[in-house]
């Protein structure tokens, strides 16, 4: 699949029905995965699969992340401005 194709797909994928997972998510689609080494988007790919209601609590801090090698990705993301 090209990359332009993907984008799109993963730009679907990012809305999550919350405004706030949404941007998140888009912010990190449009700024960093362009040039995000395959690790990085592996762990972004993780974070799509993960439930709305989870990625909630962990992006605002509530709960801590159990999945240690998303800890990072979160971290950047949450600090991307708007």
């Amino acid at each position: 699949m090209d990359e332009a194709t993907l984008v799109k797909k993963l730009r679907w994928r990012c809305r999550r029905g919350m405004r706030e997972l949404d941007q998140l998510f888009e912010r990190y689609l449009e700024r960093e995965w362009p040039t995000a080494p395959a690790a990085d988007r592996e762990v972004f790919l993780f974070l799509l699969d993960c439930e709305d209601d989870k990625l909630w609590r962990w992006f605002m801090g509530y709960e801590a992340c159990p999945h240690a090698h998303a800890v990072p990705m979160l971290d950047r993301i949450r600090v991307l401005k708007a």
